[in-house]
């Protein structure tokens, strides 16, 4: 089945246009079922509806994995036997039935006004310091994914009329607006990166830079917002996917309306941004006591 297998990654990358990490996620499941039809003796092209239930208890009871896992490999197999269908191998999908586990509600995680502010004010003076307080506005600022930082280029920033042009999941592209305070920062992270880089060449085109002038890499952000979340006194472990989060639920708390954020952060269906129109019991308390006529 390895033509079949090379063919679904060719149409995840070049047609759905899916990010590496998800498309090695999705073509290492697919692999693990193509491994079970085979332990089967049966071909993933001839299988029967139920034999999707038999995996399923497979991964639930054998392997005894986690729903969230189970999901994850369930929705690859329905890829992979859309793709099948499209490509005119199959007629009919035998994942028509499958029912997916419910999965818990899991709020996302958010810093407090209070922790952004003591991240945001904490002292930078090397450019890996001033590097890494820049990368904290501009998420926080725009609630960018970590892949679509640090692909950025120079071009991408404008910040005299404070705006930037992220790319997003399948290639799509959106505006972000960026605040003033972002833009400063951009500027004076723009002018210590110059003269970082003066007596460089070959100097990569992307905004943010190691220290060797090459793109920096999703797991040093990881690592610098670690290390800057501890120098900083932030009991919570900081990660890129934090500050997306805090930045769309601070706007909520804001008055911003949920079409809006959708916009902002690339979000193709509504019903995922609709995760952050939670609020902490404080804030809920503090608007029934202002709102409510007895309060």
């Amino acid at each position: 089945m390895e033509p079949i297998l090379d063919d679904f990654k060719n149409h995840l990358s070049f047609e759905r246009q899916l990010s590496p990490n998800t498309l090695e996620a999705y073509v290492s499941d697919v692999a693990h079922y193509l491994e079970y039809c085979a332990a089967n003796e049966l071909s993933p092209l001839q299988v029967p509806p139920q034999f999707l239930d038999s995996y399923t208890y497979q991964l639930r009871s054998i392997e005894k994995l986690s729903a969230a896992s189970v999901f994850r490999k369930q929705e690859a197999v329905k890829c992979f036997y859309k793709f099948l269908i499209i490509d005119g191998r199959i007629k009919e999908d035998p994942t028509r039935f499958l029912k997916s586990p419910k999965l818990p509600q899991r709020m996302p995680e958010q810093l407090s006004r209070q922790e952004m502010e003591r991240l945001l004010s904490y002292p930078a003076e090397k450019f890996d310091e001033v590097r890494t307080l820049t990368i904290v506005e501009l998420l926080y600022a725009a609630g960018l994914r970590v892949s679509e930082l640090i692909n950025l280029q120079l071009e991408n920033v404008n910040t005299d009329e404070g705006w930037g042009l992220a790319f997003g999941k399948g290639g799509k592209q959106r505006f972000v607006p960026l605040h003033p305070a972002c833009c400063q920062r951009l500027k004076h992270y723009l002018s210590v990166r110059e003269a970082h880089f003066a007596s460089k060449t070959n100097v990569a085109s992307e905004l943010f830079l190691n220290r060797d002038g090459k793109k920096v890499s999703r797991q040093s952000v990881w690592k610098d917002l670690a290390a800057l979340g501890r120098k900083a006194g932030i009991a919570q472990p900081l990660h890129p996917h934090l500050f997306r989060h805090t930045f769309a639920s601070h706007l909520l708390q804001g008055g911003a309306d949920l079409r809006s954020l959708q916009e902002m952060l690339g979000h193709a269906n509504l019903t995922t941004t609709q995760i952050y129109t939670h609020l902490d019991v404080s804030d809920l308390k503090e608007k029934h006591k202002k709102f409510h006529p007895r309060g």
